[in-house]
Order: structure tokens, then C-alpha cells, then sequence
């Protein structure tokens, strides 16, 4: 492999605002910042964050992009026959189609995969329970059962493409194990560890008191679960965050005053001082990783999580949080009971967070290209 490699960036979409997966985008862009970035479908208006970077779409991108999710079939076409044989190195980052692509045989493809693509794998039954398309959910339920059997063998098929495997947790590298058949790295996403933090500085340590939840309101989240517990135990909740499920937990937690719901569009002082203020984040899901409660950790604040996913990478019971081991109100109301009893050091639990910074993602990241390219 040459020395200065020709370098090329694919990811699934970039339509979107700014969360996980496109911080890693991000993240990525600025460590090769001359790679042009090939997607499927591409909103500059909603990607401000990726500033002029040179991003190239198919003719995918005219669809419009509320299609997006109704479309997986046409991804994995488009993906799979993009001409890319001018590249030395492909990075693909990917929870879904992007990983198809196909390189020349002296190539290296690395991908950083997020998960196995969740609709047809590890959250396959709770999208056919709740798929999130509103009045079209019938519709979606019985399209997803009658192709997901050569979706399943197509999206396999991609998995087997890239040289290099990349994931995000112990739990994701047994999953990518499990359904793909393939051993992957583990590199840890980045989170804005440095900004929660800076936004805390100076200030005087809040008296803290309740709970707080945060993240996209989708059912697979759980902060059903969350709000449930609350009205078991009594205790405040400040649910933070908007998404299709929000009007049902709206109702779920009408008729108490322990309660409380903000929007998602807080700025990141606000949210660092809701979550610094707040006794434990809630972590009801089962999550490939959890960068919301890794910011959480970064704020002093300990986390209360179910013993399963990402969380076990980064949450240790009784030191930075407490684990409760059923996805079930009272499982968490318990927890929740135990975390109130405990004494944790703010400190402390915000430098467990350290590990997750975005200096540490780059390093380790780059490490696993330059080490793929010499080979």
C-alpha cells in the first residue's frame, strides 16, 4: 500500500440532525478532511455541522428524504454497485447499508459498524411491534415480515465485504459475532466528554435531587419505563427529548406533578446543568453503546442502567451507577431506591467518562487505519 494513501469516507445517510453516529462522522471527516464522503442521501440544511466537506450522493438523493426509512432495499442496491476503485482505503460507518460497497482487491475497507442492521436483527421484534410510522404501521409490519428473510441473506452478504471490522461495544462485537459471523475491534464512540464539562466549570455544585432522562422518544428507548418507575417511587423526573412516542408518555405520566418534559432543542449548558443537578440518569434501553449517559457521567451525575448492552462497558454498580436487571418498572423503581441510599463522588464518576473522549476515539481510530493500511 502506498504511503499516502487515497482515502474514501461512505456512510448510510446524512439527512439527519446532529446525534451519535454523526458526531463519529464527524469525527472521521476531520481526521481525513480531504476523503470525499459518498451517502445516499445528503441534506446540506440538516448537516451544517459537516461545513463544506465534500460529500457525493447517487440518484437516491432525489427521492425525498422522509422515504428514507422506507427504502433499505434501494440502499443496499446502491451501495452495493458504487464505483469506488479509485480508493486505496474505504472507511464505511454504518449501522445499516453502507458496509455493501465494494472495493478493488488490493484495497483496504474498514468499517466501523455501529450494530447489525437493527431492523433485521437485534431490534427486529420491537420494530415489528412498534415499527413508528403512525397510521402506516400495518402497512410497514407486513411489508418488513414478508422481505425480511432476503434482507436478512442481503444485508449478511454486506457484512462480509469490508476487511476490517469495527464496533462500538463489547455487546455490539457479540452481536456482529453472532449474526454476521465476523470478529470485529472494539473503538469506543466519541463523546463530547470536554464540552459537558467546560459547560460545568466555575459553577457551584447544584444541590442534587430527582431523576432525568433524555434521548429520542422511540419505543425501543423504554422511557416508558422510566416514567412508570417515577410514579412508583414518587420521585421528580425531567424527561428531556422528542420523538414519535412522546404524546403516548406524555399520557403516561398525566394526573402526577412528579413529572416534568423538555424539549430536545436545550442548549448543551442547560442540559449539562439538568444533568448535573440530578441525583442519576435513568438508562432503561438496551443500547449498542449509550453516549447520552456517558455525557451523563461526565456531568459527576451516576447512571442507573439495565445490566445488558453498552451500558456494561462504562457503567461499574455502585462506583459511577447503580445496574437493575428487568426491563420493568419495578426493577428500575428499586434501583432507582438503591441509588438515592448511596453516596457517590462527583468527581469520580465524571473521570470514568474520560475514556470516551473525542482525543481518545481519533488516536485509537487512526491507529486501526494506519495498522490495516501497512499490512
Amino acid at each position: 500500500m502506498k504511503h499516502d494513501p487515497k482515502i474514501a469516507i461512505v456512510v448510510d445517510w446524512l439527512t439527519e440532525g446532529f446525534g451519535g453516529g454523526e458526531r463519529v462522522i464527524k469525527a472521521v471527516h476531520e481526521m481525513y478532511p480531504n476523503a470525499p464522503i459518498y451517502t445516499s442521501q445528503y441534506r446540506s440544511v440538516a448537516t451544517a455541522w459537516l461545513g463544506k466537506a465534500d460529500v457525493r450522493t447517487g440518484w437516491l438523493n432525489h427521492l425525498p428524504a422522509g422515504l428514507r426509512r422506507f427504502v433499505p432495499f434501494l440502499r443496499q442496491w446502491y451501495f452495493a454497485r458504487l464505483n469506488l476503485s479509485e480508493y486505496d482505503v474505504v472507511i464505511s460507518i454504518t449501522g445499516a447499508e453502507a458496509k455493501a460497497v465494494k472495493t478493488r482487491p488490493d484495497a483496504v475497507h474498514i468499517s466501523y459498524m455501529h450494530a447489525p442492521t437493527q431492523y433485521y436483527w437485534t431490534l427486529y421484534e420491537q420494530y415489528i411491534k412498534s415499527p413508528g410510522f403512525g397510521v402506516l404501521n400495518p402497512l410497514v409490519r407486513f411489508g418488513l415480515k414478508l422481505l425480511v428473510a432476503p434482507l436478512r441473506r442481503a444485508d449478511y452478504k454486506a457484512a462480509q465485504q469490508p476487511d476490517v471490522v469495527v464496533t462500538i461495544s463489547s455487546y455490539m462485537q457479540r452481536e456482529i459475532r453472532k449474526h454476521y459471523g465476523r470478529d470485529s475491534l472494539i473503538v469506543a464512540p466519541n463523546v463530547d466528554v470536554a464540552t459537558v464539562q467546560r459547560a460545568l466549570s466555575g459553577a457551584e455544585p447544584p444541590q442534587r435531587s430527582g431523576f432525568v432522562v433524555s434521548g429520542r422518544q422511540v419505543s425501543w428507548k423504554r422511557m416508558d419505563v422510566a416514567i412508570a418507575a417515577a410514579r412508583l417511587t414518587g420521585d421528580e423526573l425531567l424527561v428531556i427529548g422528542d420523538g414519535p412516542e412522546h404524546e403516548r408518555l406524555v399520557r403516561l405520566a398525566r394526573g402526577v406533578g412528579n413529572i416534568t418534559f423538555l424539549p430536545s432543542y436545550q442548549g448543551v449548558q442547560e442540559v449539562a446543568g439538568h444533568l448535573a443537578a440530578s441525583k442519576a440518569f435513568l438508562f432503561p434501553s438496551l443500547e449498542p453503546f449509550g453516549i447520552v449517559a456517558v455525557e451523563a457521567l461526565a456531568a459527576g451525575t451516576p447512571v442507573v442502567a439495565l445490566r445488558a448492552g453498552g451500558a456494561l462497558d462504562f457503567v461499574q454498580d455502585g462506583t459511577n451507577g447503580v445496574f437493575f436487571d428487568e426491563q420493568t418498572p419495578e426493577s428500575l423503581a428499586a434501583a432507582m431506591k438503591k441509588c438515592s441510599e448511596l453516596t457517590f463522588d462527583a468527581a469520580k464518576v465524571a473521570q470514568s467518562a474520560e475514556r470516551f473522549s473525542d482525543e481518545r476515539f481519533r488516536v485509537q481510530l487512526g491507529k486501526v487505519v494506519t495498522e490495516s493500511v501497512v499490512q
